[in-house]
């Protein structure tokens, strides 16, 4: 099978895409959607099967994790700021935990992709082409899996669970006169735009209402071909890993 794989802009000079023999899947949706919970089940059943996998997620790289959370307590950074240690963050990822996986031929989970950024810039800027000029380095996935879900399910799932925080409401952008009321206008408005980008980047969508086994058995089903297309397993055993790569048991962040 030729490999078609492609940066989402200008991309890395000194990199060729076509030494990543692995699959780069990410699993896309708002906060409070289930992406952590099926990326750990997906992990098993993967390697189950005999694929080394490994898992990243948004704010998970060693550089910039602890940085953004400090940056966040404040609540004061602006639109720019935000994106940008986002960016870097992830960077700091696809460096040293994506592409040498990629290049190992492990199947990469991603809790989150680049797709999210856009989202949470394109709601608070309005303008769509600078987030993406920002993220033109990142490698585009085999496939983006969209948990879509509506907004009063998901505001209730959020208060029976976690709760609700002041950026998943979008409290900086004064959208409503308390945290449920933000929450809801603030996650709509990003709900929309995943919609926009599940149509314009051809996303998989799955039903986030659905029960926990169908949504894992729908993904599953999306996978296997890839997996049969790919048509190898990874070089390197189970017990090992690519340099700089995240154990899976490591925490999600937003």
């Amino acid at each position: 099978m030729e490999d078609a794989r492609q940066y989402f802009g200008d991309g890395l000079a000194y990199l060729n895409l076509s030494d990543l023999k692995g699959r780069l899947i990410a699993i896309e949706g708002t906060d409070g959607v289930g992406r952590s919970t099926h990326i750990e089940l997906l992990q098993e059943w993967l390697e189950v099967q005999g694929y080394g996998v490994v898992t990243t997620g948004w704010t998970r790289s060693n550089l910039m994790s602890k940085t953004i959370e400090v940056a966040k307590q404040g609540n004061i950074l602006d639109r720019w700021s935000l994106s940008l240690l986002y960016a870097t963050d992830f960077a700091d990822r696809l460096e040293h935990q994506i592409i040498p996986a990629l290049r190992s031929g492990f199947i990469v989970l991603a809790d989150r992709y680049i797709y999210t950024a856009f989202a949470r810039d394109a709601v608070r800027s309005g303008d769509r082409k600078w987030i993406r000029d920002v993220f033109g380095f990142a490698v585009v996935p085999d496939l983006v899996c969209y948990l879509r879900i509506d907004v009063d399910t998901l505001a209730l799932r959020v208060i029976e669970t976690s709760g609700m925080n002041y950026w998943e409401s979008g409290m900086d952008m004064k959208l409503g006169a308390d945290l449920y009321d933000s929450f809801k206008k603030y996650q709509g408005l990003l709900i929309e735009e995943f919609d926009k980008m599940a149509e314009e980047f051809k996303f998989e969508v799955v039903d986030a209402r659905k029960p926990p086994e169908e949504i894992q058995d729908i993904l599953r089903a999306q996978i296997e071909p890839l997996l049969k297309n790919n048509g190898r397993k990874p070089d390197i055993p189970l017990e090992q890993s690519p340099s700089g790569a995240l154990p899976a048991n490591s925490s999600p962040s937003s």
